[in-house]
């Protein structure tokens, strides 16, 4: 497929229905997105050039450029469906969290999900070069509200109006979450069988249960009427 080929994706006359060119360049996003997620998990930022992620897809390195302006545009593009596929799956694994131990448990499926899946390495890859790159590390930056939010709503659901929530309020709380997660997935990198990792989650586990007191709910002391002397 060529350039020009891609250029001329326009809608039918009457501005109902899908061209077949229209087909051809969403199809040709897909692949180029599906590559480049591929390129970096397997061979590192470093090496995810307009060629090697084009040849991964199949497809021309001028359609990295013609479809998404150049190669960190198309690496965001796959963070963002590495994203979305993550946040609908784990809204998804929380909806029924209701205790500390509960929210533990999920956040070690999540972590142990994304390294099998590989977007602890695309993540931490993008991260990696952000440092370098100002403008790259400022789209990953406002990526990372959505998931700010997201903590936050698990854990005002667990922890809100607890005498844990008072002290660690959940807004502050799920920013520390996300922090320590993206050092968790960096560390991750470096610690090839996991086992300080583990060992962390391990630690969580044997905790939550003993803060169970401190996320109870309890009703408010009634006030004594205070007698006229």
């Amino acid at each position: 497929m060529s350039s020009a080929e891609d250029a001329g994706e326009t809608a039918n006359e009457d501005g109902h229905g899908v061209t077949g060119k229209q087909q051809s360049g969403a199809e040709t996003r897909d692949r180029l997105i599906d590559a480049a997620a591929t390129v970096v998990r397997n061979e590192g930022y470093a090496r995810a050039s307009a060629r090697t992620i084009a040849r991964e897809a199949g497809v021309n390195s001028a359609l990295v450029f013609y479809h998404f302006g150049g190669v960190d545009p198309l690496l965001l593009a796959a963070l963002d469906r590495s994203s979305e596929q993550r946040m609908a799956a784990y809204r998804a694994a929380v909806a029924d969290v209701r205790t500390l131990e509960e929210l533990v448990e999920a956040a070690g499926v999540i972590y142990r999900t994304d390294l099998a899946e590989g977007h602890i390495i695309l993540f931490s890859e993008l991260v990696g070069a952000g440092i370098a790159k100002p403008e790259l590390r400022a789209e990953i930056v406002k990526r990372s509200d959505p998931w700010i939010d997201f903590v936050e709503e698990a854990l005002e659901r667990v922890i809100g109006g607890t005498p844990l929530g008072r002290l660690l309020p959940p807004r502050e709380l799920a920013y520390a979450a996300i922090t320590f997660y993206l050092g968790v997935n960096l560390f991750t990198r470096l610690d090839a069988d996991q086992s300080r990792t583990n060992a962390l989650f391990d630690l969580m586990t044997r905790v939550a249960p003993r803060a169970k007191l401190l996320t109870m709910r309890l009703p408010g002391r009634r006030r004594t009427p205070s007698v006229d002397r």
